[in-house]
């Protein structure tokens, strides 16, 4: 039976002094109020109220399970309201600094509709893991080689000026081969990971270029002011390019891509990033669909 249910009804009607005012304070109808106490009575095997007089008067016994009755009815209530909270507090998300406020505000529209209250956390591809195993936050995306991840970012070289060909070799970036001022190439923070740096640091010494041409910078904001101010080349998205308002272009010599999966705590959360969010997250990401 509805235990609940039964005793909010007798707690109601008990208050009120009557059955139709009892109804009307539990907001029931008075026929189903009736019902509730019967079986509640029947539960218990005794009368709650004497039912011989116009009024509802408690027997006995109805005095003697009501305090019990009326705790039950409040943690009822308390349940209620905390499982209100509970479903209100926000999952806290750790994120690349390369998703944009308008992607990552779609995102969180996005899971409002589905009862999912989302926080972001901008933090570099080695923090966000950590971020999550601390419980600093619920969930992240982090960084993994791309033939790993749910979404996949295709990266490239982006300039000022329009590239001459369909991708940009690194090659041609040699002293002596431009006739101008030696170009560099800025790695922005969320691509120093292994599967994206080493890979074109491999290809930076194989075609014989100085350490320092292709290099780490220290934010995306000094590698993109680098690039503005010179013939210097950015290593970012197509997405990023178009934001920055540079061209883009592929390397030539190595396929890269930045690989992103979900890390969480509980597995219910990382379920709401892979399910009915997946798309506005491959977004933010700039991912391919």
């Amino acid at each position: 039976m509805d235990l609940v249910g039964g005793c909010r009804a007798f707690v109601s009607v008990s208050e009120a002094g009557s059955f139709t005012a009892g109804a009307a304070v539990a907001r029931i109808p008075q026929p189903v109020a009736s019902r509730r106490i019967a079986a509640l009575e029947r539960h218990f095997g005794e009368r709650l109220f004497d039912r011989s007089t116009r009024r509802a008067r408690l027997t006995p016994f109805g005095r003697d399970v009501l305090p019990s009755a009326r705790r039950l009815v409040q943690l009822a209530d308390a349940l209620e309201y905390d499982a209100r909270r509970a479903r209100l507090r926000p999952m806290r998300v750790a994120v690349p600094e390369t998703c944009g406020v308008r992607e990552l505000a779609e995102l969180a529209a996005e899971a409002r509709a589905l009862e999912v209250h989302l926080e972001f956390r901008v933090a570099p591809p080695g923090e966000r893991a950590e971020l999550v195993r601390t419980q600093e936050v619920r969930a992240a995306l982090v960084a993994v080689p791309a033939d790993e991840g749910v979404w996949s970012v295709p990266l490239g070289l982006a300039g000022v000026a329009p590239p001459p060909a369909r991708v940009v070799h690194l090659e041609t970036l040699r002293a002596g081969r431009s006739g101008g001022a030696r170009r560099h190439v800025r790695i922005q923070p969320e691509d120093d990971v292994p599967h994206v740096r080493d890979r074109l640091l491999r290809v930076r010494d194989v075609v014989g270029l100085p350490p320092g041409q292709v290099a780490v910078a220290g934010s995306l904001t000094e590698a993109a002011a680098a690039v503005f101010g010179s013939a210097d080349l950015l290593l970012c998205s197509a997405a990023q390019a178009g934001e920055l308002r540079l061209h883009w272009r592929p390397v030539g010599e190595v396929s890269l891509a930045r690989g992103f999966g979900v890390a969480a705590g509980l597995g219910e959360d990382a379920e709401r990033l892979l399910g009915g969010l997946s798309s506005a997250v491959a977004r933010c990401l700039g991912a391919e669909a």
